[in-house]
């Protein structure tokens, strides 16, 4: 079995994952590393020169070659479940945990990153988020097993709550 992490940019997958990583022994697989790793260029860079269609194509590629592994930490993008493909693939062999956080919380998390393009292109930051949120929540609600806040939550916190949910 794996433990699959999904949710918007900045609700704390990969630090969750870390921890889950180290605490089971799993091996943590990051689809967006993976994506810049075959790519080998940054997230902005594919979405500049191929687009955001070329950098799904990359990710559902990886979903289904991680999703059938076992005793894997998979820590998602946060479009991962804008195809219906990728979420069947990680289902295959996987538990499906959203986490997920309020927009204030995301802001301070991510407000400085400049490896996550703009997801809309024509919308303030703040708006950006709200509106993306908006889009994605009933995926992420119809893919996931399990649905965790991380607001004022630890990271360890998070992750010991997964680990008893398993």
């Amino acid at each position: 079995m794996n433990i699959v992490l999904i949710g918007y940019r900045g609700t704390g997958k990969s630090s969750v994952a870390t921890v889950l990583a180290n605490r089971l022994g799993w091996e943590r697989v990051s689809t967006d590393a993976e994506i810049v790793a075959r790519a080998k260029q940054s997230i902005p860079e594919i979405v500049q020169a191929f687009g955001w269609e070329y950098f799904r194509d990359l990710e559902s590629e990886i979903c289904r070659e991680v999703g059938s592994k076992d005793r894997l930490i998979i820590d998602t993008g946060g479009g991962a479940i804008l195809r219906p493909q990728n979420v069947e693939a990680l289902k295959v062999n996987g538990r499906l945990f959203w986490l997920t956080a309020e927009i204030p919380t995301i802001e301070t998390r991510i407000g400085g990153d400049t490896q996550r393009p703009s997801l809309t292109g024509s919308k303030s930051f703040i708006e950006e988020i709200a509106d993306v949120l908006e889009e994605r929540r009933p995926k992420y609600r119809a893919a996931a097993d399990h649905v965790i806040p991380t607001d004022q939550q630890s990271v360890t916190h998070v992750a010991d709550t997964i680990r008893m949910l398993m």
